[in-house]
């Protein structure tokens, strides 16, 4: 019957709802410097005064991206003002030689090297609009 189309449609618009609505929460949002913690903002500012920045979230961590030393840099921090994570953009000619090996051939669209926050350095390559990510030897490593 027409009503039970009806209801077959309403579902199935109802589940690309849902589909879309998980999709577009894995990218990172931005968010209005009101919103970021104090936490996070006073660990940044004690890091960089005076920078100008732009917050955006990343799961449930704070990523506060900006230009440094004229490179774009990004830093993640924990909602208790923890910094997590460090990331600069670099020419794909900076990779390590073991990096370089491995992406030989490949189009890298952008790179970066990005430094835990217990000194663990790995470098990142977006080819073919993934990320893969190498530690310094050009093994790959899960994010």
């Amino acid at each position: 019957s027409f009503d039970e189309k009806i209801k077959t449609m309403k579902k199935i618009f109802g589940i690309f709802l849902l589909m879309g609505g998980m999709v577009t929460a894995t990218f990172a949002q931005k968010v209005a410097a009101a919103k970021v913690p104090a936490a996070v903002k006073t660990a940044f500012t004690k890091s960089h005064p005076g920078v100008k920045v732009n917050w955006e979230m990343e799961k449930q961590n704070y990523e506060a991206g900006f230009t440094f030393n004229g490179k774009e840099t990004s830093e993640v921090y924990s909602v208790a003002g923890a910094l997590l994570e460090t990331e600069v953009s670099i020419k794909a000619s900076e990779f390590p030689a073991a990096v370089m090996a491995r992406l030989k051939g490949m189009k890298v669209a952008e790179a970066a090297k990005i430094t835990k926050a217990d000194g663990t350095v790995s470098y990142e390559a977006e080819v073919k609009g993934k990320d893969l990510l190498f530690d310094a030897s050009g093994h790959p490593v899960k994010p």
